[in-house]
């Protein structure tokens, strides 16, 4: 497990998925904010590559994320779009909404920052996310991530375009007590 102040990070276990499921993906609005394409329902019992995790690709890893303090699942973390090339990828993540406001996504920011640059030897990092998600743009901006630019209207949610900001953080600029 990776560890960072509050939370862990660590492999999918199958009983993170009934949970993952139904207070992340199957809530229309933030899986609709969340996700790159439109909300649509998963049948019980599917292999929804969003949860299930394949560990023969290489583009990405995803963990669950607990709280270190009794190893609650809190979330999920992923790094994607990995490119072994230009040593870079994209980071995301998700909290359950009784997660949401304690300071864990600066925590698996931090977690993920560590294990792209320590672990992976990457370059950059990148954060896509709505313009209006505050609680991403502090966790990003805590931990070193600049605001590089925005995508106006970039993405569709729920009958409306809205703007995307494009954060990156490269391993030179990264401090690793950033959040402290």
């Amino acid at each position: 497990m990776l560890r960072g102040k509050t939370v862990g990070l660590r492999a999918r276990h199958e009983d993170d998925i009934p949970t993952l499921r139904a207070e992340l993906y199957d809530d229309v609005v933030n899986s609709s904010r969340a996700e790159a394409g439109p909300w649509r329902p998963i049948t019980p019992g599917s292999k929804d590559p969003r949860l299930v995790v394949d560990d023969q690709a290489q583009g990405s890893v995803s963990f669950s994320v607990v709280e270190l303090d009794g190893g609650t699942l809190v979330g999920t973390a992923t790094l994607w779009g990995i490119d072994n090339h230009n040593r870079c990828a994209h980071i995301g993540l998700g909290l359950l909404p009784a997660a949401r406001g304690k300071g864990y996504g600066t925590d698996v920011v931090a977690v993920l920052c560590h294990y792209g640059f320590v672990v992976r030897g990457l370059q950059r990092l990148q954060i896509e996310t709505l313009a209006d998600n505050a609680a991403m743009l502090r966790s990003a901006e805590r931990n070193g991530f600049v605001r590089e630019g925005v995508l106006r209207s970039s993405a569709w949610v729920l009958g409306e375009f809205l703007d995307e900001v494009v954060l990156g953080l490269l391993a030179r600029d990264w401090k690793p007590d950033a959040t402290a």
